[in-house]
């Protein structure tokens, strides 16, 4: 990496959100396989290796509440590349019920309080020390900004060598973790990384 990844990235980046009407509209061209997939479920566009499969899930968050969520899964060679969306549209409704429920059945207050605003502001950490503790080195940790939503920015090494570049952002109740991983000596997957986008409810483009 040089001395300056997040200006690189963004000029990286726009070439990107310059090709993306074209990118949804016509044949993929990168590498043969690589295509512009736009989830208007999940209100995301990013690059994959090939249509990716998309798998139900129930995300627990940092203080034990299911949430639904959708992994959007594909592979090339032995690269791995997955966007989760958490939802947390429920999750103060939940953390509400949870707690009504434990006072009710004599919980003591300390027990029974409401921990839905801790859970959603850091829905990031939690889900920044997840990927960490999956990996055996962070060799970056920084700030990323992506349509001008904030976020955190990973890049793991694992005990085999392979290499994860990780993005977490969270937009409207939705939390977008990025996975690209490669194997031991392969280039890092810019194709992936640099390429999400966020889209608002008709599916453009946020910015």
């Amino acid at each position: 990496m040089g001395s300056d990844p997040q200006g690189r990235f963004q000029m990286r980046r726009m070439a990107f959100v310059t090709a993306f009407v074209i990118l949804s509209t016509s044949t993929p061209s990168f590498g043969q396989e690589w295509i512009q997939y736009a989830s208007k479920t999940d209100l995301f566009a990013v690059n994959f290796p090939g249509e990716p499969k998309v798998q139900d899930v129930t995300y627990t968050s940092e203080f034990g509440i299911g949430l639904p969520g959708r992994i959007y899964s594909a592979g090339s060679g032995g690269s791995r590349y997955s966007v989760t969306v958490v939802d947390y549209a429920t999750a103060e409704k939940l953390h509400t019920e949870r707690a009504a429920l434990c006072k009710k059945n004599g919980g003591e207050a300390d027990a029974c309080q409401n921990d839905w605003r801790g859970d959603v502001q850091g829905s990031i950490v939690h889900a920044s020390w997840k990927l960490i503790q999956k990996s055996a080195k962070v060799t970056f940790f920084g700030w990323p900004v992506v349509d001008q939503v904030e976020g955190q920015r990973l890049h793991l090494t694992g005990a085999d060598g392979s290499r994860t570049f990780a993005e977490i952002h969270w937009h409207g109740t939705r939390l977008y973790i990025l996975e690209g991983t490669v194997p031991k000596g392969d280039p890092e997957p810019g194709l992936f990384q640099q390429s999400l986008m966020l889209l608002d409810e008709a599916g453009v483009p946020l910015r």
